[in-house]
């Protein structure tokens, strides 16, 4: 196998096409983040995307989206937003990490969504969770009553406190002035905020990216953004990305106000089964551990976060927040998981902050507004 970098923009029609292709190994595409739709978006905004093509006997078997290694550590393109990371490749795909880490000129590589063949030392898991409607959303719904009845018992009858207290449930979807994602992006902000996590939306690329692909509203890689109305209020929006059968829910955010009737659920029902008028059949819920998702998973995609590593200056330096963390577990109560804590905000401020200096501003921000995050 050979590995040829290339910038992003060089790439020409055949390779992307190929990339496409290689997207979907089963002829099924497998998240709308490996395609190169997604990390043009991204490298419009960033201008450091690079490609990595794998070739046997001259023919591409696989494709890279990553963004130019800085202090020597590189991360996949859109990180850390990207939900999927890893190669679109051939099925059984398998790389050298060495030979990886040269071809981008990179001292590491840091994952935290990895699809496939991990590299190097794995140091955590999720699962993205899939609701599959392929059989029809009547089917799916009559195998869901039978597994999961007391949820949606519970789900009509917030449906009627909702439309007893606020109004009747109207769900819409598309956002032609964009004001229904200014009000998803105050959500979120105002949530990012109180709870001590960085804003996203105050960074401009992210912001940029986020806004861009919600404007995307035809072609095959696409934005959706769903609103929930309980009455003539605006209750809960919800933006994704939408390629081939495929709705990635990315953004969602509800009022607070409405907590009570869990508006972010009846968003989700009425997604669920609006999907087929939209040629949906799969919608992916991504990562993380909600008991919520139970009621709604049909199956699970693995996903690693880790890093690849070569000796280094970069090397060391991870190795020494290591030992850090590992002294600390000694320490009493909260004490002993703030290196862990420091540590994974200095890397998700590190992935979606490119300057260094606002990297720094950022984590000094991050202290004086919120401490506890570090010692609770």
């Amino acid at each position: 196998m050979r590995l040829f970098d290339t910038p992003l923009s060089a790439l020409g029609v055949r390779d992307l096409d190929l990339w496409r292709d290689l997207a979907r190994p089963d002829g099924r595409l497998t998240s709308p983040y490996l395609l190169p739709d997604f990390a043009h978006e991204v490298d419009a905004q960033r201008h450091d995307v690079h490609v990595i093509i794998a070739e046997e006997n001259s023919a591409p078997i696989g494709y890279f989206a990553y963004h130019a290694p800085q202090g020597g550590i590189a991360r996949p393109v859109g990180a850390p937003l990207s939900d999927y990371q890893g190669f679109a490749a051939i099925p059984g795909f398998k790389v050298c990490e060495k030979a990886l880490l040269s071809a981008m000129g990179a001292d590491v590589l840091v994952y935290d969504n990895w699809q496939g063949e991990a590299l190097g030392k794995v140091r955590s898991q999720t699962r993205s969770s899939i609701i599959d409607l392929s059989e029809g959303v009547t089917t799916w719904m009559a195998r869901k009553e039978q597994t999961q009845h007391k949820h949606f018992k519970k789900l009509r009858q917030r449906q009627r406190k909702a439309e007893r207290e606020f109004g009747p449930i109207r769900i819409e979807f598309g956002d032609p002035l964009g004001e229904r994602f200014e009000t998803l992006r105050a959500w979120k902000s105002a949530q990012y905020r109180q709870t001590g996590l960085l804003d996203l939306f105050d960074i401009q690329w992210v912001d940029a990216l986020i806004r861009n692909c919600a404007s995307r509203s035809f072609g095959p890689f696409r934005g959706l953004v769903a609103s929930l109305y309980l009455g003539d209020q605006l209750a809960a929006v919800e933006m994704g990305i939408v390629a081939a059968d495929i709705y990635h829910s990315w953004m969602p955010a509800y009022d607070p106000a409405f907590r009570a009737v869990s508006p972010g659920h009846l968003l989700l029902q009425g997604i669920i089964e609006a999907a087929p008028n939209m040629r949906i059949n799969r919608i992916d819920l991504g990562g993380g551990e909600y008991a919520y998702k139970d009621a709604y998973t049909d199956y699970e995609t693995v996903l690693q976060g880790g890093r690849a590593m070569k000796p280094s200056a970069a090397m060391a330096s991870l190795k020494a927040w290591d030992s850090a963390e590992a002294a600390c577990k000694i320490l009493p109560g909260p004490l002993s998981k703030a290196p862990l804590k420091l540590r994974r905000r200095w890397a998700h401020t590190a992935a979606a902050e490119p300057v260094l200096t606002q990297r720094v501003k950022r984590m000094g921000a991050a202290f004086l507004k919120a401490p506890q995050r570090l010692t609770a």
